[in-house]
């Protein structure tokens, strides 16, 4: 498939991996596979989710026909940590209009000041610039300063866990061009806008990992995190039932409710429990009373954090996603359980209509609608314009590789990328639409680039 508009979302989880592709923002394929290699968050075993994480794009791929190089990854909120920070560059002493180059720089001062040892910058979200230290403005470029000051919110990660995850990447095979933090691309498709403003919590229940972030104005306000999730649950009906773990996933997908209320007694499946003799029967209420009990433990406590941060009368009230999240009832049982209101999400694509996608959807959903100050943002972390890393735009099989190359400035990325291009096409017509392409907006190199 030949796309310059494709774009890859990955959500490494603790029991699997999953992998969206979008072209023009357009969901057009999702693949999840089993993740061996991590637990309750955490990469244990790089090999094993590199192995993980090449299944699922390679299944993606074939599934859409497309060539994947790169991917935008997600970053769960238990990594995240977030701070005000204040950054400055001078413009010119006459007074000179603003360029991206100033931006970039005022940018670049906020992280090298604030960024601390053993955490690295994952990304910066500007809430104001400020010309001349008085006029305040969303975006200062093209206007007239001496000085350029910028404010806002930086978010960081630990350095070994965020090196891990990079490694994974690398060693399955592809490059990951930026991370976005999970819980903010979560909130751009499972909140509309007024739930972002006034405030809303997300309830993330993974296979190992629970999750609830409070989010208003846009930003991640609180997050409390449980080491417990989706994969908890399997391993209980596991050793109440003495059946395997895959049997008790199954189970539990099958004939599991979070609210026993909802399931019956009169409904009974077949179970072949270690140690039996033959076959057993049991009920769903049975079955549904497990699941509930741990369900309680992981949202009391995250209830517990919400309360003692005065975060459980957010207007939006709670919104539940999530693999566990299928468990019918979920959204009764944190209502009550939480005195509070409370919804699921689920992607409405054909072919993701899955809570457990979620993640994968919001993050590309929110790579695309990135403005061009963001596209900067991301520029001075993770290097665009300076040190192009490999990228190959997704083409015919007949394409040929293009190869690394290094510029100093956003022109010369720019022309690198043409050339880059113009190589792969091997066209002469494109070498004459050099000049043209060369005047391409940032944002439009940006994702293209990001293909």
């Amino acid at each position: 498939m030949e796309n310059s508009n494709l774009l890859v979302g990955l959500d490494i989880g603790t029991t699997s991996v999953k992998a969206v592709v979008a072209d023009s923002g357009k969901v057009i394929g999702a693949v999840t596979t089993p993740n061996s290699g991590m637990r309750h968050g955490q990469i244990v075993d790089i090999d094993q989710t590199a192995a993980a994480i090449s299944r699922a794009l390679k299944g993606v791929a074939e599934k859409t026909n497309a060539k994947i190089y790169s991917v935008v990854a997600g970053i769960p909120v238990g990594m995240l940590q977030l701070e005000t920070a204040t950054g400055f560059a001078s413009v010119g002493e006459q007074g000179t209009e603003v360029n991206n180059d100033d931006v970039k720089r005022a940018i670049s001062s906020v992280i090298h000041s604030a960024v601390k040892d053993d955490r690295d910058a994952i990304t910066f979200l500007p809430s104001r610039f400020l010309i001349d230290s008085k006029t305040e403005v969303d975006d200062p470029r093209k206007m007239i300063a001496h000085s350029l000051g910028v404010t806002g919110i930086l978010l960081t990660a630990p350095t070994g866990p965020l090196h891990n995850i990079k490694k994974a990447i690398e060693r399955a095979g592809y490059h990951n061009n930026f991370f976005v933090p999970t819980p903010l691309a979560i909130s751009s498709v499972a909140l509309n806008e007024s739930e972002k403003t006034f405030g809303s919590v997300i309830v993330d229940l993974g296979g190992g990992v629970s999750t609830a972030t409070v989010i208003k104005d846009g930003q991640i306000k609180y997050a409390n995190i449980d080491l417990e999730g989706g994969s908890d649950i399997t391993h209980d009906i596991s050793a109440v039932l003495s059946i395997s773990k895959n049997d008790a996933e199954q189970v539990k997908l099958d004939y599991g409710f979070a609210d026993p209320s909802f399931a019956s007694k009169n409904d009974k499946f077949a179970i072949n429990s270690v140690g039996g003799n033959g076959q057993q029967m049991v009920d769903e209420v049975y079955l549904s009373e497990i699941i509930n009990a741990r369900l309680e433990q992981i949202l009391t406590r995250l209830g517990k954090g919400l309360a003692k941060h005065h975060a459980l009368k957010q207007p939006g009230g709670i919104v539940i996603t999530g693999g566990t999240s299928l468990l019918q009832g979920i959204d009764t049982l944190t209502a009550n359980g939480l005195n509070v209101k409370a919804r699921i999400y689920q992607p409405d694509q054909i072919g993701m209509r899955n809570p457990i996608y979620t993640a994968a959807y919001g993050i590309i959903n929110y790579a695309y609608k990135m403005s061009e100050v963001d596209y900067l943002v991301n520029g001075v972390i993770y290097g665009f314009g300076e040190n192009i890393v490999e990228q190959e735009a997704s083409k015919p099989e007949t394409s040929k590789v293009s190869k690394s190359i290094a510029s100093n400035s956003e022109t010369e990325a720019k022309e690198a990328y043409n050339r880059t291009k113009m190589s792969a096409d091997n066209s002469s017509t494109d070498e004459k639409n050099n000049n043209k392409e060369k005047t391409n907006g940032l944002k439009d190199f940006f994702k293209k680039f990001f293909d």
